[in-house]
Order: structure tokens, then sequence, then C-alpha cells
């Protein structure tokens, strides 16, 4: 009986270690974050829904991988590995203050679950639109460098972290503008973290002008949700 019990308990460790490291990351998978830094943050998710109605503040895309881990990129991170992560991958992404790339490591640990889980979903393009990923890596990495749009508006030679990822991607439609928006649902009225926002910036709100969030990109027909590495938080019905 002992001996069942050890080989069950074996092959469990074995079946858990296998679903684990069953998915890997593919260059042109675009990471959705719930990302828990600003007020900013919970401002841009209260207005979107989001793929099985999480939240998600900020977006990047995988633009090189496959590489070993030789020394942790952050050695503030250096316990906290999760998924058995052996490869590194670059993540491209537009946040304050440029257009940059940051470690796959780096990027999970910035926003945990309670389980001490990535808040990060993975999204991959429909075999029929991945031939765009490789023009659209080529202007991504095209880009790195250029300062990050903190007025959220287009064609300003700017860019946030949706704005850039939708412009790679434009040519073949892969995701949708939408007119913007600053109120509260709940209120009907201008959010007054935006109003504050925007008084600094100096500028008027763009309320209405066409742009795009992590959320809206998220329930896109295009791509499909391939994985989940923890669990992001969810709107309140």
């Amino acid at each position: 009986m002992r001996q069942l019990l050890v080989i069950f308990f074996i092959c469990f460790l074995s079946c858990n270690n296998a679903d684990n490291n069953e998915f890997q990351l593919q260059i042109g998978d675009i990471l959705f974050q719930d990302l828990d830094s600003s007020p900013l943050c919970d401002a841009i998710e209260m207005v979107t829904p989001g793929h099985n109605n999480y939240n998600f503040s900020h977006i990047g895309i995988i633009i090189e991988g496959g590489i070993p881990f030789t020394t942790n990129a952050d050695s503030r991170f250096e316990e906290k590995y999760f998924y058995n992560l052996e490869e590194d991958f670059r993540v491209l992404e537009a946040i304050p203050n440029k257009v940059t790339t940051t470690h796959i490591d780096s990027f999970l640990n910035r926003s945990l679950d309670n389980n001490h889980n990535p808040k990060v979903i993975v999204g991959r393009l429909n075999k029929k639109y991945q031939h765009s990923i490789d023009n659209a890596v080529k202007f991504l990495k095209s880009k790195i460098g250029v300062e990050y749009d903190d007025f959220f508006i287009k064609d300003n030679n700017k860019y946030y972290c949706s704005e850039l990822i939708h412009e790679a991607f434009e040519k073949d439609s892969i995701f949708k503008l939408y007119p913007m928006t600053f109120i509260d649902p709940n209120t009907r009225n201008t959010m007054d973290i935006w109003q504050g926002y925007y008084q600094e910036l100096e500028t008027r709100i763009p309320e209405g002008e066409p742009g795009i969030n992590p959320g809206i990109m998220s329930i896109s027909e295009k791509i499909e949700i391939v994985h989940k590495y923890g669990e992001p938080s969810k709107k309140i019905q």
C-alpha cells in the first residue's frame, strides 16, 4: 500500500509539472495585465469590459524569446519565478516615460493575485492573422525609445500602451478604435481623477475621441485567449 501511495504521489507531481510547463509563449503573444499601480489604472479599468469581465489597464507584446535564463534580469525578483520559467522572453511595452522592452519575469511580477500569481492573461492572434506578426514586430522595434503618450491621443508621435499595439496591427484591423470616455458609469460625470490629470497637463479631456484600451483589445474576435497566469480582478456586477 505504501508503495502504491508513493507511485501515486510521483505521478501526481509529474502531471502537475506537465500542466504548468505545457504552455509556451510565442513571438507576437499579447499580455493583458491587471496593473495595480495607480488610481489612473483603476479609472481605465472602470469604463471598459475585458475578457471574462476581467479588469485590464496595461498591455505588452512578446517580441523576442527562447533565450535560456543564466542569471535573473532583475535581482528584486530573484525568488519569484512563476510556472518554472526557464527561458527569457522580451516584452515590448509603452510605459512612462517611453517605449521600452522588459524581461518577462519582471513584467509578470508587477501585479500579483491572492495566490501570488501574475494577474496576466495571454492573447494570441488567430491563425488567419498570424502572418501580420513579423511586420508588426518590426514596426514595434522601430518605436523603442519613442516618448510615452501622457495625453492618450492619436497621431502626436507618442504612444500609450494599447495605442502602440493597435497601430502595429492596424493594416489587418486586428483591433478597433472606439470613442474614449472618461465618465464614471455610475455617476455619469467626468471622473475627478481625470479632471485633475488633464488640468495638470493644461489641456482638455479628449472625451469621445477615437482611442483604445487593453480591456477592449482583450475581447477582439481576431485573437484567442490561450493562457492565464493568475486571476485578474473582475468588475463588480
